[in-house]
């Protein structure tokens, strides 16, 4: 099986994108252990959009790691983005917006090329996991992948993936003590050891289709 990391830490003002390079670092070596196929962009890095659409089609799985900045992906991750879907047009990403002509009000969002791919999202916050869940507070009960990433979300389902169940990082500046991130470290491990593993006995189980 073959994956493709994405590390969208973005370095820019008081942000280094550090916690996002240590989480890339965890992903990486947790593949790595298991055997996987690995590629990884940094969208710190210049890049080729054609060369990067490259990536998306050899991959299997698309992992992002982003942080969420004022409640949207950051602005190089979203540049990204951007133009390597657009070089993806016809060309493997995805064709249309899968409507006709002859019939328009139907069948939008239907295009997508990477039918049989997936695609999995982690992202970090300052917030707390208890502004998502507590009445009364800032996300009204609204959980990040039913609130904040339902855009992305759509923007993967649009080219034709399907989601694994991604893992969000919260409260990484007021309260990112050695022990909150080592037990993060555990967690996040042993959710890519369920999600993957079992996946990738399947895929061999079917003959790497």
């Amino acid at each position: 099986m073959k994956i493709f990391i994405i590390n969208g830490g973005q370095v820019f003002a008081h942000s280094g994108g550090a916690f996002n390079n240590t989480l890339t670092d965890w992903t990486k070596s947790f593949f790595e252990k298991n055997e996987f196929d690995l590629r990884i962009t940094n969208i710190n890095d210049d890049f080729d959009a054609m060369e990067e659409v490259e990536n998306f089609k050899w991959a299997d799985v698309i992992i992002y790691h982003t942080p969420i900045w004022w409640f949207q992906v950051p602005n190089r991750l979203k540049k990204y983005i951007d133009e390597v879907f657009s070089a993806g047009h016809q060309n493997g990403i995805y064709r249309s917006d899968g409507r006709s002509r002859n019939n328009p009000e139907i069948n939008y969002g239907t295009g997508g090329l990477m039918q049989g791919k997936k695609y999995m999202v982690t992202s970090t916050w300052n917030a707390p996991d208890t502004a998502f869940t507590l009445p009364g507070e800032f996300f009204d009960q609204t959980a990040v992948d039913d609130g904040i990433l339902v855009g992305f979300h759509k923007m993967n389902q649009f080219v034709g993936m399907d989601k694994i169940d991604g893992f969000h990082f919260h409260d990484l500046e007021k309260n990112a003590t050695p022990e909150r991130i080592d037990n993060y470290h555990r967690d996040y491990l042993q959710h890519l050891q369920e999600a993957f593993i079992l996946e990738k006995h399947e895929y061999l189980f079917n003959g790497g289709h």
